[in-house]
C-alpha cells in the first residue's frame, strides 16, 4: 500500500484487497497516530473487490481518530460491490465519498 504525501496535509492511501488490505488499514492509521497533525486523507477503494466485518471495523476506527484530531477523510473510487458493502450497512451515511480521487482531492482542498 503506498501512502502518497500529496501535500504536507493530505496522503492518497492506495488499496488493495486482503490479505493486505487489514494490514493497510492497520499502518495508515499507525501513520496518523504519530503525525504531529492529523492528515487529511484520501483511500482509493479502486483495489478493492470485496469487504468483510473486520475491514469496516478499521474503517470505523480509523475514521473516529480523524474526527478526534479534527482531520477529515474522504473514500473515493469505490466499485458497485463496495458501493453496495456500504449503502447496505448504513455507512454510506457515515463516510464522506467521490466518485474518484481527483474529486476527493478537491473536496479536502475546498473544505480546508
Amino acid at each position: 500500500m503506498p501512502i502518497k504525501q500529496w501535500s504536507d496535509s493530505i496522503w492518497v492511501v492506495e488499496l488493495g484487497d486482503e490479505p493486505g488490505l487489514s494490514e493497510d488499514l492497520l499502518n495508515v492509521r499507525d501513520k496518523a497516530e504519530s503525525s504531529k497533525t492529523m492528515p487529511r486523507l484520501v483511500l482509493d477503494l479502486g483495489g478493492v473487490h470485496q469487504l468483510n466485518s473486520s475491514n469496516l471495523s478499521q474503517l470505523l476506527r480509523l475514521r473516529k481518530l480523524t474526527i478526534d484530531r479534527d482531520g477529515r477523510m474522504v473514500m473515493a473510487n469505490p466499485n458497485d460491490v463496495i458501493w453496495a458493502v456500504f449503502i447496505t450497512t448504513g455507512l454510506d451515511k457515515v463516510f464522506e465519498f467521490a466518485p474518484d480521487v481527483p474529486t476527493a482531492l478537491t473536496k479536502l482542498q475546498i473544505n480546508l
